[in-house]
């Protein structure tokens, strides 16, 4: 009992001091590291278990490792979010499990079963839950990991692949931004091409628009929007963000045919505005319909719902509709209504970490 009340204590003391020497308001994009994070290995039958939180911390790989030769790894993207009356709830956690598999499946990797991934990610919440922001405030970024640890020689899939997750807490507003996106379309380089990667979240799929993204940034532009690979004339999605457009009682939004990543709240977002009762569309829609609408607006975890108040194609600069009274602001109301549980969840799409 003594041991209990000594442990119950330094917990409510570690906390205390976290909320202390946090600045809240000041919350940004930043790398926090926060306690722990989860590590859990597969055999040689790529059956995971022993799954375990560790102290956050460097990590040890084999340089013959498939990850470090040949980029054999995904990555998840989650958030969890601090409610009103101080509890803490995930968003669809089982989405992200069953696109890490889907992933997995292409990459020849090993991967946890939905009910690991949702466990591991329960348990590095709930041991850093001191790190989750106050409402209102941001959120607590979760980033699960599955790579390809083990050694290889020659081009091959690993025998034993790595579950990961870290978390860092971050601000509500994407990467400080306070104003809608201002994006580029540039036509010069695809993010994915036909039969490749583009529509899982492999680790490789980012570090190739690096560049580009950095041209436009220093044009000041918030991000790029990229076009098809064959056509060079199709929407298919910003740098890490599904993109939609509106026009009258039309929402579309691109297909997910390989090239496209099917995020989890580009889908809420569907179907929401269904519910809404808006014609929501997945098809292909060019340059110029997307030039013509009435407004644009973005999906991903990181960037939630974001409006985009200009787009420049070819010297030509074409300005949408933002703000309140919008159809972008009411999506955006209702889901982030749901997933910080000012909103009732009447789809079950929350899962309440205790």
């Amino acid at each position: 009992m003594a041991l209990y009340m000594y442990c119950l204590i330094f917990l409510m003391a570690t906390i205390f001091n976290i909320f202390k020497r946090m600045d809240w308001d000041k919350l940004g994009y930043d790398v926090i590291p926060t306690d722990y994070m989860y590590v859990m290995k597969s055999n040689k039958d790529g059956i995971f278990s022993n799954g375990a939180l560790a102290p956050f911390g460097n990590v040890q790989i084999e340089p013959h490792s498939s990850v470090l030769n040949y980029g054999q790894g995904l990555f998840e993207g989650m958030k969890a979010y601090r409610r009103a009356d101080g509890g803490v709830q995930l968003f669809r956690p089982e989405q992200n499990a069953l696109r890490m598999q889907r992933g997995a499946e292409r990459l020849l990797m090993a991967a946890p079963s939905v009910e690991q991934y949702i466990e591991a990610v329960k348990q590095v919440v709930a041991a850093n839950k001191s790190w989750v922001p106050p409402y209102g405030k941001g959120a607590l970024y979760i980033r699960p990991l599955l790579f390809g640890s083990g050694s290889v020689m020659g081009i091959a899939p690993a025998p034993q692949c790595t579950f990961l997750i870290y978390t860092n807490p971050i601000c509500n507003v994407y990467k400080g931004r306070t104003s809608p996106l201002n994006l580029l379309i540039d036509d010069r380089l695809p993010r994915a091409f036909p039969g490749g990667t583009g529509g899982v979240k492999n680790i490789g799929n980012y570090s190739p628009v690096f560049q580009v993204t950095k041209e436009a940034k220093a044009k000041g532009f918030s991000d790029v929007l990229f076009l098809d690979a064959m056509e060079r004339k199709y929407v298919e999605e910003v740098s890490s963000c599904n993109a939609f457009m509106v026009k009258g009682n039309v929402i579309t939004t691109s297909p997910t045919l390989g090239t496209i990543l099917p995020g989890i709240t580009r889908n809420s977002i569907m179907e929401l505005g269904r519910d809404f009762g808006f014609q929501v569309e997945e098809r292909k829609f060019s340059v110029d319909e997307l030039l013509e609408a009435d407004e644009v607006f973005c999906t991903g975890t990181a960037v939630g719902v974001s409006e985009v108040g200009s787009i420049t194609y070819k010297d030509q600069r074409v300005e949408f509709k933002t703000g309140r009274n919008t159809v972008t602001q009411k999506l955006y109301d209702f889901i982030t209504g749901i997933q910080t549980g000012v909103l009732e969840d009447q789809k079950g799409w929350v899962v309440k970490i205790d």
